[in-house]
């Protein structure tokens, strides 16, 4: 549906009359369920990303493809607003699948060089939200992604302490150069569509065309593509089986299966003494995190085009305030234990906070106090997690990177394939 419609709406527009304010009917239509179908599937599948990574990472990128085709298809809402909405549901992906790292990794190498990753992409997006040239994509690629994924599918049958800290660089170099660059030019200088081009170029329809015309116009690609896929799958089984070394353990996607446990005791001591010292390394992190984002959420907010230097010192006044009061808590031995407890915990503070100071300076009116909310909603996940696993990490390498394990015996290798 063309964007000039008269029944055409923005997803910023829709929002507005989705949430009830002020006394305002809830409305709902076709187009406001599968959008918030879509927005909650983008914002609570990565949920799952500290649990059972390889899995989410990739069912959120899926999901992060199909998204405007959905829209494309299922509705009439004008999609020229929704790509700020896309780019902060990116980073906000992204940001679960870091804080990840804190939680699982066992490799300390692999860690600091997706740190290095994540950070430069955060750097890169913001530099690209305050010139809005495209060719800075390109020089700050989203390798992160693919590097986190790698590591994931690596863990699946072998122990990750056993990779050097060469290969890691590799790995990551070999993302950057041979993946990323490409893509990364492809869709950010280039701009092509690839769906367009496999409607053009494959099928032999119009871009316009639906999927079911491209389909019956040339039937013979599904088959292809069928066998093409089921050889690959082939293919790399057998190098996995056959010419890989021995795998550790039996194949899992679950982050808890042969993971090396962290006492509880350790990573409350580690918790309390991060409250003790409250302007430290982990709240200048924090505040360098949540400020990068924030500076790309609040692109969100309609009608507001907020300085970048102002969502920094607010974010980081937000950020000081927040851990001020987690510390007194943990202090007071009054924490909330359970993840769900301490989110909730954090974004009733983060709300307060926002709204008061929304208040007291006059900075929100309207429609921006649900978008304000929503992007305080996502603030607090990515604050939850990160101080959440943080301690777990500090614990986990508080002597040092581990040391790898034995290599794994023929005997145990045969039993695990």
């Amino acid at each position: 549906m063309a964007a000039g419609s008269s029944f055409a709406r923005s997803p910023p527009a829709l929002l507005a009359d989705i949430l009830p304010c002020g006394g305002r009917p809830l409305n709902l239509s076709t187009d406001a369920i599968v959008f918030w179908a879509v927005v909650g599937a983008r914002v609570v599948v990565p949920l799952g990303v500290f649990r059972f990574p390889l899995p989410i990472m990739l069912a959120a990128l899926v999901i992060d493809g199909i998204d405007q085709t959905i829209f494309q298809t299922f509705t009439h809402l004008d999609l020229s607003g929704y790509q700020q909405y896309d780019k902060a549901l990116d980073v906000y992906y992204l940001s679960l699948a870091y804080l990840a790292t804190f939680r699982n990794w066992v490799n300390r190498d692999a860690f600091d060089v997706s740190r290095f990753l994540f950070y430069y992409r955060l750097v890169g997006v913001v530099l690209f939200e305050q010139t809005q040239i495209r060719a800075i994509l390109l020089i700050f690629p989203n390798t992160f992604e693919y590097f986190f994924d790698t590591y994931e599918a690596i863990r699946t049958r072998w122990d990750p302490r056993r990779l050097a800290r060469n290969l890691l660089i590799g790995i990551a170099a070999f993302i950057w150069i041979f993946i990323k660059l490409p893509q990364e030019w492809w869709i950010h200088v280039a701009e092509l569509d690839a769906t367009d081009l496999i409607k053009t170029r494959i099928f032999g329809v119009s871009a316009d065309a639906s999927w079911t015309d491209a389909v019956a116009n040339a039937p013979w690609v599904l088959p292809v593509v069928a066998v093409v896929v089921i050889a690959l799958v082939g293919a790399a089984w057998w190098v996995v089986t056959h010419r890989l070394p021995p795998a550790d353990h039996s194949f899992t996607v679950d982050a808890d299966k042969h993971q090396p446990m962290v006492a509880g005791e350790a990573i409350d001591r580690e918790r309390r003494r991060i409250a003790e010292q409250v302007f430290s390394v982990e709240l200048l992190e924090k505040v360098v995190l949540i400020g990068l984002v924030s500076v790309i959420f609040s692109r969100m907010l309609p009608g507001a085009d907020p300085a970048a230097i102002d969502v920094l010192i607010g974010t980081g006044v937000l950020v000081v305030l927040n851990t001020i009061v987690s510390s007194l808590l943990v202090r007071r031995g009054d924490r909330p234990h359970g993840a769900i407890q301490q989110f909730v915990v954090t974004l009733a503070m983060n709300v307060g906070i926002v709204l008061i100071g929304g208040i007291v300076l006059g900075t929100l009116h309207g429609v921006q106090v649900e978008h304000a909310l929503v992007f305080v909603l996502l603030l607090s996940l990515i604050v939850t997690g990160y101080d959440r696993y943080r301690p777990l990490y500090k614990a986990r390498f508080a002597d040092g990177p581990m040391p790898a394990p034995a290599p794994a015996r023929a005997d145990e290798a045969a039993v695990s394939r």
